[in-house]
């Protein structure tokens, strides 16, 4: 695994709210709105997006709540499903708590996720849908 951040996900409570803050506070434009979630227009750097508390929460496999969720995940972008086994196997082996196993995720693609010794998140995704993905490897 390369010392790269695809992504940065903010969980969010109001994506509204974030969007409105972010856009016309702040000057920042969308560049992809999913509903569920929003990325921001990168300038050449690691995308920023919001996706909803809760659902991405879920997404991770860990509550919204409490000490087990801090709202931030760094995601970790490849090019096939097994490459995201390989990385799950080699995060166990390093010491990774496991949080969702590698398997089909709600929205088309296919991704786990871990916590690092100090419990930050990491999920990691392979999707067929698009070729402008902002992959790590």
């Amino acid at each position: 695994m390369k010392a790269h951040v695809s992504s940065i996900l903010l969980g969010v409570r109001d994506l509204d709210r974030a969007k409105q803050f972010y856009t016309e506070g702040l000057g920042w434009k969308v560049k992809d709105d999913y509903g569920v979630s929003v990325f921001f227009e990168s300038d050449g750097a690691s995308p920023v997006g919001f996706y909803g508390r809760e659902g991405l929460a879920d997404q991770v496999g860990t509550s919204p709540e409490g000490s087990g969720f801090s709202g931030l995940v760094l995601t970790y972008v490849v090019r096939s499903e097994a490459r995201v086994d390989e990385i799950i196997a080699e995060a166990e082996k390093a010491g990774a708590t496991i949080l969702k196993p590698a398997d089909a995720l709600p929205w088309g693609g296919y991704g786990g996720s871990f916590a690092d010794p100090d419990g930050y998140i990491w999920s990691l995704g392979y999707s067929a849908q698009g070729t402008d993905q902002p992959y790590a490897e």
